[in-house]
């Protein structure tokens, strides 16, 4: 799909966007926060030598003057000429826009990319979810009863159901899972909004979160399933319309099961899937967006299938050659 050097282009793009709403963070307007986010990520997909086409972006054409789903992107837009790659791209400019309002952790610049067909076009609805890491890979199942992937994930992992903490969004449609959770005796951790962040975090050692699962948004399940190929974990999904115009849009797509469940591989099906994350606020795998007196310093989670790499990118960008580096 993309060259070595595009890769690091897509680490750009993902800079520029957190840089542009980290310095929104803490004033309290998360549609300013997602607006300058949006205008960075485009801006700098414009200067990538591809035919790129977001397949997942902001919403529908009409509801979204920018990176809207079917948009294309790249200095080469809509060249379909041999050597020119063809890219789909999936974006979550800012991922918790509350988040980034509030100061709060765990907000993110995210974006995916694929071969063209390597992503799923999933509408702009609910999805409901799972999501594990290598460990619990192929023991959980969708419509299996909470207490049972729990039980499964415990054994998995060789531990008590009482060790696990599942992530769940904090939402009134969640009431019912939440109390089965508790039921089997498994912590929870509630999160305000983030539940993409969240998904790599259960594919990634060490940060104490073993599952999540609950109902949040289709676009994340889709970047969630990317980020899920290149760290081997699984998610199971199933798109949920809550009302009429939302039914229409999956009439729209030619989406006539509402009972499928989707696999990783179904909704991330690429084989050149590469995926990049920057913190805008600090989190358990990456540091915020900071600034200090001559530039900022970002913190990007990297990483390419087909390469087989996972990086951790500290990148100090620098405005003012005179002024020191801060290292801290």
């Amino acid at each position: 799909m993309a060259s070595e050097q595009i890769d690091q282009d897509f680490i750009r793009v993902t800079e520029q966007a957190a840089i542009a709403c980290g310095k929104t963070m803490g004033y309290g307007e998360r549609d300013h926060s997602d607006h300058v986010a949006v205008e960075a990520m485009r801006r700098e997909m414009d200067r990538l030598p591809i035919n790129g086409r977001i397949v997942i972006g902001e919403g529908e054409r009409d509801k979204a003057p920018m990176l809207y789903v079917g948009e294309e992107v790249g200095a080469r837009q809509g060249d379909e000429g041999e050597g020119v790659p063809q890219i789909d791209i999936a974006v979550d400019p800012l991922e918790g826009t509350n988040l980034c309002a509030t100061g709060a952790p765990g907000a993110v610049a995210v974006l995916a990319a694929a071969e063209r067909g390597g992503l799923l076009h999933a509408p702009d609805i609910y999805m409901e979810k799972i999501v594990v890491g290598p460990t619990a890979r192929g023991v959980v199942h969708l419509d299996a009863p909470v207490a049972e992937n729990l039980r499964n994930i415990a054994k998995a992992f060789g531990r008590e159901i009482r060790e696990l903490t599942v992530v769940v969004l904090e939402r009134e449609r969640h009431a019912q899972l939440i109390a089965d959770i508790r039921r089997a005796g498994a912590r929870i951790r509630l999160i305000g909004d983030g539940d993409l962040s969240a998904g790599i975090s259960a594919a990634v050692r060490g940060t104490g979160v073993h599952a999540v699962i609950g109902t949040g948004g289709a676009p994340e399940g889709v970047i969630t399933a990317a980020a899920m190929r290149c760290l081997g974990g699984e998610i199971q999904a199933r798109l949920t319309a809550l009302n009429d115009e939302q039914k229409q849009r999956l009439k729209d797509l030619k989406i006539n099961d509402p009972e499928r469940i989707y696999s990783t591989k179904d909704l991330a099906p690429g084989d050149r899937i590469v995926f990049s994350c920057t913190g805008v606020t600090d989190g358990e795998l990456l540091r915020g967006t900071r600034f200090f007196g001559g530039g900022t310093r970002t913190s990007t989670l990297f990483m390419s299938l087909p390469n087989r790499i996972i990086r951790f990118v500290d990148t100090i960008h620098r405005e003012d050659m005179t002024a020191p580096v801060h290292f801290q």
